[in-house]
């Protein structure tokens, strides 16, 4: 059975579902961390953490296979997307609104037996925090203000740059790390041509 390909970079659910009836071979790469694809991935997937791609960019953009690429909700795809199409990878796609998405509308999913929160919540839960904690702070120490000016600055330059530092140093905590990603035996199953 021949593989529709979509023209372009972005695909949503129904998409995907389609080009796994039609190729159940497509590669679909979860870019989210260890921890939040222990929680739930789809089935079939593998997992690269986005700072792991980035060391194996060149390795990855070799697999002959259309690729999907999924995240919570999209911007580590772009991400991942962008080092992969710039070291020559086509057939490269991005499942729009990410595992998000894939599960509001039904996607099925394999669940792990933990459950951490995924990584934009908890890059909330610690904004929040900080920023909550120098407004707090300045009502005895007034420059703490910035604190929250600073948590603010932070935010307003991740959503221009579509990049999240505090999400890239959270997703180095013991918490979201696991050692499943065996990133030789990923890419010898990724690269396994077609019979």
């Amino acid at each position: 059975m021949t593989t529709t390909i979509p023209a372009t970079d972005t695909i949503n659910t129904s998409q995907l579902r389609q080009l796994r009836h039609e190729d159940p071979d497509i590669r679909i790469l979860d870019v989210r961390t260890g921890g939040e694809y222990e929680t739930v991935h789809i089935p079939g997937s593998y997992n690269v953490p986005l700072d792991t791609l980035g060391e194996h960019v060149r390795d990855l953009a070799e697999v002959g296979h259309p690729v999907v690429l999924v995240c919570q909700s999209g911007g580590r795809a772009t991400q991942a997307h962008q080092k992969l199409t710039a070291a020559g990878k086509d057939t490269l796609h991005i499942l729009e609104g990410g595992m998000a998405a894939w599960e509001q509308t039904g996607g099925d999913v394999v669940r792990g037996h933990t459950d951490r929160w995924a990584m934009e919540r908890q890059v909330r839960l610690v904004a929040g925090s900080l920023a909550l904690a120098g407004v707090v702070a300045s009502t005895v120490l007034p420059r703490a203000k910035w604190l929250a000016g600073g948590v603010a600055a932070g935010l307003t330059f991740s959503a221009i740059s579509n990049t999240c530092t505090m999400g890239t140093v959270l997703g180095k905590l013991p918490y979201n790390r696991t050692d499943n990603c065996d990133i030789a035996g990923v890419l010898a199953e990724l690269g396994q041509q077609k019979a």
